[in-house]
């Protein structure tokens, strides 16, 4: 239990530094668009800092599988959803994300849930499931991965949207999260198949089973699109809801698959479920949308341009509407006003 509750905190450390690294990569590189994966992927290949965030995330995965071998689903995801604190913590640090009071209420949550999920394990009388039956994992993972890519596109269409509120990245993260959800079940089934005394038969069993073909396809997929989403997003906003709608995507969708029966002490049992109830709290909490700018440069600049594929709406000569909610007056020059003596010489 001990090694796997500290190889998840450390899977959560190389997480959130890698997810901070590359959104600062990231902001220094031109606008991406998920249209274009193979432009996309091009610039990110091209970025050695981004480079270094991408190694910090593999050695999360790697860590990941320890802990998928050690410890139920339930209370795995459970501790995985704690590397929220260590996100914000670092974005506010190194990316000036200052998290909001809802935010703030959400760190204090995620620790409580730590305790708890961490309280409800024991060193022995855990089962840990290796497999899951195939029917069932794809009857599972292929309507969430449509889901999740349909969020996503609806999400940028509404992003193109003029007079928009400034969006604060809870669609992408909930759209990315689905894809990474499907990515935790088939993390679980590689980790069940691993067999270090064995490597021909290790290979051999991931060659005739989804997990590493799920594994290819949400990881070169949730590239693109997390890749766009941070780019566009808080990474204090997109990777929690994205991490909370795995954990519990992956909590719902894994204890059926996996078929991991809960704790039968009803103390234990409630510290399970209640951390996992709390960690959903935290996404409810969140907030949709950023502080609006209100009225200023930016706002204006927001304003006559919506991105799209990096490119602006308006072409040349064309002048924007004013923002939603403010009068078509604000938008023009201040008038002089008129002397009383010009005012009587009016006929």
């Amino acid at each position: 239990m001990v090694f796997g509750v500290a190889a998840a905190l450390l899977a959560n450390l190389l997480f959130s530094m890698g997810f901070v690294i590359e959104k600062r990569a990231l902001s220094a590189l031109p606008p991406l668009s998920a249209g274009r994966p193979a432009r996309l992927v091009l610039h990110l290949l091209r970025s050695p800092l981004w480079l270094v965030g991408a190694a910090s995330l593999l050695l999360g995965f790697a860590a990941q599988l320890a802990v998928y071998r050690t410890l139920p689903l339930v209370a795995a995801q459970g501790l995985f959803v704690t590397g929220l604190v260590m996100l914000l913590l670092l974005s506010t640090a190194f990316l000036g994300e200052k998290p909001g009071g809802r935010e703030r209420i959400g760190m204090a949550a995620i620790l409580a849930a730590l305790v708890m999920s961490v309280a409800s394990l024991r060193d022995s009388s855990e089962t840990i499931s290796a497999l899951a039956p195939t029917p069932l994992l794809l009857a599972l993972s292929l309507p969430s991965l449509a889901v999740g890519l349909g969020l996503f596109l609806t999400a940028e269409r509404r992003s193109r949207r003029r007079h928009r509120l400034p969006t604060a990245g809870v669609p992408y993260g909930v759209a990315v999260g689905f894809l990474y959800g499907v990515s935790s079940l088939a993390i679980k089934g590689v980790a069940g198949l691993l067999d270090p005394g064995d490597v021909r038969g290790t290979v051999l069993s991931l060659a005739t089973s989804p997990y590493p073909y799920l594994l290819a396809f949400t990881g070169t997929t949730g590239l693109v699109l997390s890749q766009t989403a941070l780019q566009r997003c808080r990474a204090s906003l997109v990777v929690p809801v994205c991490t909370t709608v795995n954990f519990l995507y992956a909590t719902v969708s894994g204890t059926v698959a996996f078929a991991e029966p809960l704790p039968d002490e009803p103390l234990r049992l409630a510290l399970r479920l209640g951390g996992a109830l709390l960690a959903v709290c935290v996404l409810v909490a969140l907030p949709r949308h950023d502080p609006d700018p209100g009225p200023g440069p930016d706002a204006d600049a927001a304003a006559d341009s919506v991105p799209e594929d990096g490119l602006p709406a308006d072409g040349p000569g064309h002048k924007a509407l004013p923002p939603a909610g403010r009068p078509l007056s604000a938008t023009l020059p201040p008038t002089r006003p008129e002397s009383p003596h010009h005012a009587s010489e009016r006929p």
